[in-house]
């Protein structure tokens, strides 16, 4: 490469270039077409989504086992029953989880986010099977401890995962790959709610669950040294027709992204703080039910360990399968030009807040011995929440392009500061855990959070390319 192409592309905005069907051909059919090293980075993504959340998840199972002797069938298992901050150890992860996210997003742009990641989930990993000893000896003050360590290494998936797939995922494919890997957070809560259940409840017990998650990340590690590569310019064996292909759709030769950020513009802009009122709206009544809802199974529905780890993985299996349907619709919408991005946006986003939050409001006057209403109103509360995927879930990118990523690291790790409040409120509010009123109160404060987001985001939300998304780049030009 001439010393010219390498400024021109060392300065230039990420701007992917669409090309037809003819150019892309020329880079080779079977690499557009068939399996190859994007869809084995992509598997290793999805992979390190389903373990990451599996492993962030379980705890709100496993600690009803830790904490109720009535739910362990060996008597050897140690159980808790002192520990009265449970929620404070269920909201420890996110004390930790917020603090690396835009450190994290800065280091995989600068480095690559490989070795990272490897270091971060081997010693999460570490830290997940100390669990039951740290238990024994320190109490529910070091789970605590290491539950926030394991936040801040589990802090630097998501912005890792958002640099990968912007240098892997050609932009025909990139829905697809997208929405492939970010679908592997809500099937990992399926996963590890249904394994919890069986685990706990075996002769080996609650620690059990620790250890297996501990094996499975270390062993994920592992694949990712072998298999694993920052962009298709690393790789030692992918096809050329391949590496074409991806890095012509792309808009860049290099693999990299390198472009300045417009910081003042980003913390000024009313449609970014509509995106994080939506995003932070979402993670307070998602975490609420995911931390809450095996423990109201268990104490007002009464039900044992077992169905209670069946019952809670049922509504994030209805999530993940729905997050694909409305994906495809509201995609569907916008290319026929039914509606607009923005309209459309908003429309999703409004239905997977207002429907959980009706439904909510009727779980919060359903009696203890309506059984089968509760769980069919916790399903609808949690499955239409996917429907906000198409709603804020892309809205990053409709605002920003270029600054996507950025966008992503700031607002999640805000947004995610109300998973330490989620499970915190519940704990402040629900003093009986077998008090339907006291519930009640809970899921009315979720279901009104719901309807001012919505609110809110109709209004000062936006499917616009902002101006600021260029504002940096074409003034370091001048």
């Amino acid at each position: 490469m001439t010393k010219t192409s390498e400024e021109s592309t060392e300065n230039s905005s990420f701007i992917p270039v669409r090309r037809n069907a003819d150019e892309t051909n020329k880079f080779g059919e079977r690499s557009a077409s068939s399996f190859g090293a994007r869809h084995v980075q992509a598997l290793i993504m999805f992979s390190l989504s389903v373990i990451a959340f599996g492993a962030r998840a379980f705890l709100s199972v496993a600690i009803v086992a830790m904490t109720d002797p009535n739910t362990n069938t060996n008597s050897e298992v140690p159980t808790y029953p002192e520990w009265t901050d449970k929620s404070i150890v269920l909201s420890a992860f996110f004390w930790g989880y917020v603090l690396p996210q835009a450190f994290a997003g800065w280091a995989a742009n600068r480095y690559g986010p490989k070795w990272f990641l490897v270091v971060t989930m081997a010693i999460g990993s570490c830290l997940g099977i100390l669990v039951p000893c740290t238990a024994a000896h320190l109490g529910s003050k070091g789970v605590m401890a290491i539950r926030a360590v394991q936040g801040i290494t589990q802090g630097f998936v998501y912005p890792s995962i958002h640099y990968l797939l912007s240098q892997w995922a050609p932009l025909s494919e990139r829905s697809r790959m997208g929405t492939f890997v970010m679908a592997g957070g809500p099937l990992g809560t399926v996963i590890s709610l249904l394994i919890t259940g069986v685990l706990a409840s075996s002769k080996y017990g609650w620690p059990l669950v620790f250890y297996f998650y501990g094996v499975l990340g270390l062993l994920w590690c592992i694949v990712m040294v072998l298999c694993g590569y920052n962009s298709p310019v690393e790789h030692p064996s992918i096809n050329s027709s391949e590496r074409s292909f991806i890095e012509s759709s792309l808009g860049h030769a290099d693999g990299k992204m390198r472009h300045p950020t417009p910081w003042k513009s980003i913390f000024l802009s009313t449609p970014v703080w509509a995106l994080l009122i939506a995003q932070s709206g979402y993670s307070f009544v998602f975490y609420v039910l995911l931390t809450q809802i095996p423990s109201y199974l268990n104490h007002v529905m009464e039900f044992d360990i077992a169905n209670n780890s069946l019952l809670s993985s049922l509504p994030y299996f209805v999530l993940w399968i729905l997050s694909f349907v409305f994906s495809v619709t509201s995609d569907a919408a916008i290319n026929r030009k039914v509606l607009s991005v923005g309209a459309s946006r908003k429309l999703f986003n409004g239905i997977g807040m207002v429907i959980p939050a009706i439904a909510l409001v009727i779980l919060g006057y359903t009696s203890r011995e309506q059984t089968t209403q509760a769980i069919i109103l916790m399903v609808l509360s949690v499955g239409f929440l996917s429907a906000t995927l198409s709603g804020w879930g892309v809205n990053h990118i409709d605002l920003s392009p270029n600054h996507a990523g950025t966008l992503m690291g700031l607002i999640n790790a805000a947004a995610n500061c109300f998973g330490i409040v989620a499970p915190l409120l519940a704990q402040f509010v629900v003093t009986d855990q077998e008090d339907t009123v006291q519930w009640r109160i809970v899921f009315l404060i979720s279901a009104a959070s719901n309807i001012a987001v919505t609110v809110l985001f109709t209004i000062f939300g936006s499917g616009e390319v902002q101006p600021w998304n260029m504002e940096e780049h074409e003034n370091s030009k001048r």
